[in-house]
């Protein structure tokens, strides 16, 4: 099916790039080009494209300044294109709209492509979800680092990603960390909303697991798992998070 697209960059070279890579594929039909974020505007608005290479980051209309004057419903499809960190990139992979990371390798590119040509009739919801992420990347929230461990006398830190596992007592947590447990005042949401979602998961409501420390998923009764860690702890989900666990069996191609 022929396709149209629009690439949106302020650097030249940038854009490019992109335009030799899109050039191999012979179902583009069309291939435009914005400087910045009011020529995006008004090419999106001329040229309705089927996708759009859009860079996040752009003197004074950025991304989100477009999709905010274009209005949601009228954007097409959205592959970003940013220099961002690993950090900021766990945000794009974690939902289903796909990044480019600056300086783009065509293996890279062509892989974001395949996944763009196969959502290009995004439906309404994803459209939703499309400008959550945005807001996300603009106002990066900070997530937990460590935390405090008071004890008579002293208190002590305890890095987040050295966490195993946590589970609630009551109005406390207790945080599993190799062969230590550490007491902490606060309840399971509120800590939780702090945590990093792409480094840990909720798999019950009374247990929060660092998802880097799953080693094993067991499929159990009733949509449960039986969840095996590296260092031998096995731990039961409930089916309320078993969307959320199945979703960490897929492979990301």
């Amino acid at each position: 099916m022929p396709l149209t697209s629009l690439i949106v960059d302020d650097e030249i070279l940038a854009r490019q790039g992109l335009r030799q890579l899109l050039r191999r594929d012979p179902e583009m039909a069309a291939i435009h080009e914005a400087r910045d974020g009011r020529e995006a505007v008004d090419a999106i608005r001329v040229h309705r494209p089927d996708l759009v290479f859009l860079d996040v980051q752009m003197p004074e209309l950025d991304a989100f300044g477009v999709i905010d004057e274009v209005g949601l419903d009228a954007m097409p499809l959205i592959v970003f294109v940013t220099a961002h960190d690993e950090h900021a990139i766990r945000a794009f992979e974690i939902s289903a709209v796909d990044y480019l990371l600056k300086p783009v390798t065509a293996s890279r590119f062509d892989l974001a492509l395949a996944r763009a040509k196969a959502q290009v009739h995004l439906p309404a919801a994803g459209r939703e979800q499309l400008l959550a992420l945005l807001e996300s990347v603009a106002s990066p929230q900070k997530y937990l680092k460590r935390l405090a461990v008071r004890s008579p006398g002293k208190t002590y830190f305890v890095n987040v990603s050295e966490v195993d596992w946590i589970n609630a007592a009551e109005n406390y947590v207790e945080l599993h960390a190799g062969d230590a447990t550490h007491l902490v005042h606060v309840k399971m949401n509120a800590l939780e909303a702090a945590l990093d979602p792409g480094m840990f998961l909720r798999i019950h409501r009374s247990i929060i697991v660092n998802i880097g420390r799953i080693k094993e998923l067991r499929s159990a009764t009733h949509g449960e798992y039986m969840v095996l860690l590296g260092n031998g702890t096995r731990l039961q989900s409930s089916r309320t998070y078993h969307a959320q666990l199945r979703a960490l069996t897929a492979n990301p191609f």
